[in-house]
């Protein structure tokens, strides 16, 4: 796909690696946006050209868009996710919300045929969702600040897609991990504190509620599936998921078990990292993206976490035991 240029904001994160990587791959021109180019630098392939925005100034991003003359743009940028879903409930509104309006009235004014890709959320279900597995068409509740500047975003893609004529699309991510997912996330939490305790760094690891489900996938396949959405026929949006959940025990027993450890030695349950209004169990209905796009997952759960553990046991042997 040579002489296509793809702009991805928050190209620095775990899931702008992936993508850019499968972009420049594909001979992709890939222009990376941050709020931070000298922290983006060092962890982004050196090909990647970065261009630094605030996502506040739309005259800048305008300007953007007209040096780097994108036919793609996905938008990975997001403001607190994992435990801080109601931190900073101003600044998760004008980065997760605000900003995505502010992308999409450019592309309308620069340059239309520009396909814009929104990374959409799990979050927009909410605390009880009104039916399971959840699909396009299962009502949106969120319930938290970062729900529902996500649920601002997707439907102003919508709004664009269909009053503007715009390329724009949203996939409605539920969880997905990969080894550069770090302990923010309880994925990195829990497969880094395995390898710590294999070295001897650690001896044991706080978490919340271990019987919590999650319907967790690989990042990678993600964002084949956000690659697809824009070079379908037609702009639409889709549920992005394995289909089956696992608990935090699963995930700990798994962990610990490729090690040859027991997480029952190691584990203890308590409130330090429970979230606030803990969600029902949400389980995507990734049918439609199977259909349409010919999308499936390809990394089972066991495998994505036994990578997991392995970067991080690499990781911390590479930088000795003081790490």
């Amino acid at each position: 796909m040579t002489g296509r240029t793809a702009i991805i904001t928050g190209v620095s994160g775990q899931d702008g690696w992936h993508l850019s990587q499968r972009l420049l791959a594909e001979g992709y021109r890939v222009v990376g946006v941050t709020r931070d180019a000298t922290y983006a630098r060092p962890v982004v392939d050196a090909s990647i050209e970065l261009a630094a925005w605030d996502f506040h100034d739309d005259a800048a991003f305008r300007e953007l868009l007209r040096r780097a003359r994108p036919t793609e743009i996905y938008n990975l940028a997001a403001h607190s996710s994992g435990a801080g879903m109601f931190d900073a409930p101003v600044a998760i509104g004008e980065i997760n919300g605000l900003a995505v309006a502010l992308m999409l009235e450019a592309v309308r004014e620069v340059d239309p045929a520009i396909r814009f890709w929104q990374a959409s959320s799990s979050e927009l279900y909410g605390a009880v969702p009104a039916q399971s597995p959840q699909s396009e068409t299962t009502p949106f509740a969120p319930r938290s600040p970062y729900g529902a500047a996500k649920l601002y975003a997707h439907t102003m893609v919508g709004i664009y897609r269909r009053h503007y004529g715009l390329f724009a699309c949203a996939g409605i991510l539920f969880n997905h991990e990969s080894p550069r997912r770090d302990a923010r996330f309880v994925t990195g939490k829990v497969t880094e504190a395995a390898a710590r305790v294999k070295l001897g760094l650690t001896d044991d690891l706080a978490l919340g509620a271990l019987d919590a489900r999650r319907d967790w996938g690989f990042s990678g396949d993600y964002m084949h599936a956000a690659s697809l959405m824009l070079q379908a026929d037609k702009p639409d949006d889709y549920v992005i998921a394995t289909g089956q959940s696992h608990t935090v025990r699963d995930l700990c027993r798994l962990a610990f078990e490729h090690l040859g450890l027991d997480y029952r030695d190691h584990v203890r349950e308590g409130q330090a990292d429970h979230r606030a209004a803990e969600a029902s169990p949400l389980i995507g209905d990734a049918s439609k993206a199977a259909r349409e796009l010919g999308w499936n997952p390809s990394v089972t759960f066991p495998q994505l976490v036994k990578t997991m553990v392995d970067a991080h046991l690499a990781r911390l042997s590479a930088n000795g035991t003081n790490s």
